[in-house]
């Protein structure tokens, strides 16, 4: 059976020169990095490598870089740093869609004392600005919110968000976890203060995060115990994995370079390292990648009758679609896919032995008959136009299956 990876979103698969680069750091130079003999230092070396790389992909001084344990760990180190830095201001202006990371997080910080303020967003998930500039207050902590949505793919307007903070002088941390890699990222002209995100986004490592941090920016550590990062970050460093996610850095700038080459597809069955092949007609790989998107996500809805896609077709990533498919539960909807070698997702959580949609589509008011069955169908630069076409022969099967089960109009 082919099979077809379109959960990119949550997690890619590394690249093979990734792979290549973290081998060195974990069977031939494995010092600590904080040793001063030649073992420590090559490692040292590799760290500082990763992080010209990492600072090249999202235009930002090398000093403003910490690498973290994952994207999670950096919105925590975040929220909780500055809003410790901030004391005695209580107030944090986040979103009704935030990842799990940030909403979870403010939750916790609300049982703590926080006042946790959350805008919403417009039925295409895009955000309310002016719902945000009512919320920014002067006695805000902290704006905590999201550049892309990993659910819809839907984007924020981040400069204009930030351009709000700086009027109010708040400081903003943005979650650039499912955008860095995919989109190009500049933070000095988008004006944030921090953003966080995650290597293995974008084919790198899982395990290792990254967290910019605006040069002055007040901030607390969220883990003491060494002088690592610069004193904010203690604890001996992955070098393998911050290798790792340097070199998916230097992967990803290139890909977003106004020319870059092809990806060339993963050999099936082997492991082994070979470095894409240009192509003859080199173009941007995301806007190939986009490209394939749009093809499917046109087909399952020509296709398919009562499917609806969740989400601003115009301002998305390029790599994601979401697509309701009315009156079914997309548990059912992804065994079915997964039985036939197809792995998407949903933004439905299992809670309680019940499927509820997820918060994302509930804060957009999409109507329940279409958000229980929701799949979000999100690609990568590896994916190519025969998994496209293997998804579309499989998806209106399946769906049409379920349909015969569970007829239109029993919900």
């Amino acid at each position: 059976m082919d099979l077809v990876y379109l959960d990119n979103n949550a997690t890619t698969r590394p690249a093979p020169e990734v792979v290549a680069e973290m081998l060195p750091y974990l069977t031939e130079w494995y010092g600590n990095p904080s040793s001063v003999h030649r073992f420590g230092q090559r490692s040292r070396q590799a760290i500082d490598e990763a992080r010209g790389r990492m600072a090249a992909l999202v235009g930002c001084g090398e000093t403003e870089l910490l690498f973290t344990g994952g994207g999670t760990e950096s919105i925590n180190t975040a929220l909780r740093g500055i809003l410790a830095a901030r004391s005695p201001r209580k107030r944090v202006v986040t979103t009704t869609v935030e990842h799990s990371a940030t909403r979870e997080l403010c939750q916790q910080l609300t049982k703590e004392g926080a006042e946790i303020v959350a805008v919403p967003v417009h039925r295409d998930g895009t955000l309310d600005l002016e719902a945000l500039r009512d919320a920014v207050t002067d006695d805000t902590a902290l704006v905590s919110i999201m550049w892309a949505n990993n659910e819809t793919g839907v984007l924020f307007p981040v400069a204009e968000v930030a351009a709000i903070c700086r009027q109010r002088k708040v400081p903003y941390h943005c979650d650039g976890t499912q955008a860095v890699g995919k989109i190009p990222t500049n933070v000095a002209e988008l004006g944030m203060d921090a953003m966080s995100f995650a290597s293995h986004k974008f084919h790198g490592p899982k395990g290792v995060g990254a967290l910019f941090l605006r040069r002055g920016l007040r901030i607390r550590p969220l883990i003491i115990g060494g002088p690592q990062e610069r004193g904010r970050r203690g604890g001996t460093e992955n070098v393998p994995g911050i290798a790792g996610m340097g070199k998916a850095a230097e992967l990803a700038r290139l890909a977003l370079s106004p020319v870059a080459p092809a990806a060339e597809p993963f050999p099936s069955g082997q492991h082994v390292v070979r470095p894409p092949v240009a192509s003859p007609t080199p173009a941007p790989a995301m806007e190939r990648v986009g490209s394939l998107r749009d093809g499917l996500e046109r087909q399952i809805v020509a296709m398919i009758p009562d499917t609806h896609v969740n989400g601003s077709r115009e301002h998305r990533l390029p790599n994601t679609t979401n697509i309701g498919f009315a009156r079914l539960e997309a548990e059912a909807i992804l065994l079915l896919l997964s039985e036939q070698g197809i792995a998407a997702s949903a933004g439905a959580a299992c809670s309680s032995g019940s499927l509820e949609p997820s918060h994302v589509l509930k804060a957009m008011h999409i109507d329940p008959k279409i958000a229980h069955g929701a799949i979000r169908f999100s690609l990568s630069k590896y994916t190519t136009d025969a998994e496209i076409d293997r998804a579309l022969a499989v998806v209106p099967g399946v769906i049409q299956k379920l349909r015969a089960v569970l007829p239109v109009g029993a919900q």
